[in-house]
């Protein structure tokens, strides 16, 4: 085989990630690739939802989505969390739209009413069909699941369940958020980005590039205290020395969080604390199309309320910080198009330090397997 032609195959990821290459970049453009993501990831896969306290009370809805398909998540009657796909079982209207409370779900278009368990309770003029059924048009379930006082949903029916597989993580986030499972919903926002989530994700789980990309932040965090940790299906990245006086915001230097906190699980899920905010954010990706993708966010705090320190803490990360790393990711969206590039080459030290990439290479192995490649 010329050499020319060797030189564009892709070449496997190395188990060590000192020695592996990228994920070559048809990975992050190609509508056969991310068909099947769709299947094998998207769909297989459990996704963040929201906050238990999202949810206090039977009626209580949250809704939700991954790529093409809608769910919402309520609480019965008798206290349980319960998902269905978010669509009428007569002609397909969406049933719900953002968050709220309903004693009964009912549809918009034509009033199909359904009990809070998934039954159909009303069709308005089925009375008189022969051979109707109600028990053939209830709403279709999707399994859901509580880690702590978080909200996960997967639409696999046969999908094993999640907590065995994040052993420490729960704890981990509870030692650095104080009243991480009381916490109540401030706001919630999204914003599409010209990025494929995997680029998204790539750009979180690593900070080689917080000094050249974020001058605030690398002012605020103490850089060569920060470290990540990867596990089975999650990992952690935290900067444990923070300057309450900074270029990004300052912070009172007695208040209770004195340090960053990120903490990612698999496949795009996040957990984001800053220094000095008594709340916490939740975000991820939702993948659109193979170079576009939605990002949301749901903010919290003790009391439901945004603090003096939140806002600042939120206004840096929303008007600075996201923009920054959003040009990053639709810059390099650009790039991986370029017939320039094919497969990069991770930049790993012996010390996991803060220019490592190893928690990257983490997650390209999980796609990898994901994806049978």
């Amino acid at each position: 085989m010329p050499r020319w032609e060797a030189l564009l195959e892709d070449r496997p990821l190395d188990r060590d990630p000192a020695r592996s290459l990228i994920l070559p970049s048809h990975l992050y453009t190609s509508p056969e690739v991310f068909a099947r993501e769709r299947e094998a990831i998207f769909f297989k896969s459990w996704h963040l939802g929201g906050h238990v306290s999202d949810l206090p009370e039977p009626g209580s809805y949250i809704t939700a989505a991954i790529h093409d398909q809608g769910v919402f998540i309520c609480r019965g009657k008798d206290g349980r969390l319960r998902g269905f796909y978010n669509v009428c079982a007569h002609r397909a209207h969406e049933l719900l739209t953002g968050t709220g409370r309903a004693r009964v779900i009912t549809c918009p278009y034509h009033a199909w009413s359904y009990h809070l368990t998934g039954e159909l309770r009303s069709a308005r003029g089925a009375e008189a069909l022969q051979g109707f059924e109600p028990k053939e048009f209830c709403l279709t379930p999707v399994k859901v699941e509580t880690l702590g006082p978080l909200v996960f949903y997967n639409l696999d029916p046969h999908a094993e369940p999640l907590a065995p597989r994040i052993g420490g993580l729960l704890e981990e986030i509870e030692s650095h958020i104080p009243g991480f499972a009381l916490m109540r919903r401030v706001e919630a926002g999204s914003s599409v980005i010209e990025a494929n989530w995997k680029v998204g994700v790539d750009n979180y789980l690593e900070c080689y590039h917080c000094a050249p990309a974020h001058p605030a932040f690398a002012d605020l965090v103490d850089l060569d205290a920060y470290r990540s940790i990867c596990h089975e299906i999650h990992s952690s990245h935290i900067g444990r020395k923070v300057r309450p006086q900074n270029k990004a915001f300052d912070f009172d230097p007695e208040a209770p969080v004195q340090l960053s906190g990120f903490w990612w699980l698999w496949p795009m899920a996040t957990v984001n604390l800053m220094p000095g905010d008594p709340g916490f954010a939740l975000f991820w990706w939702n993948p659109l199309s193979p170079t576009r993708s939605e990002q949301i966010y749901i903010s919290y705090s003790p009391d439901g309320q945004r603090t003096e320190p939140q806002e600042r803490a939120r206004s840096y990360s929303g008007n600075i910080l996201s923009i920054e790393d959003n040009r990053i990711c639709e810059s390099v969206q650009r790039g991986l198009a370029s017939r320039g590039y094919r497969q990069g080459r991770f930049i790993v030290d012996p010390e996991r330090s803060e220019i490592s990439e190893h928690a990257v290479h983490h997650f390209h192995r999980l796609v990898a397997e994901a994806l049978g490649i």
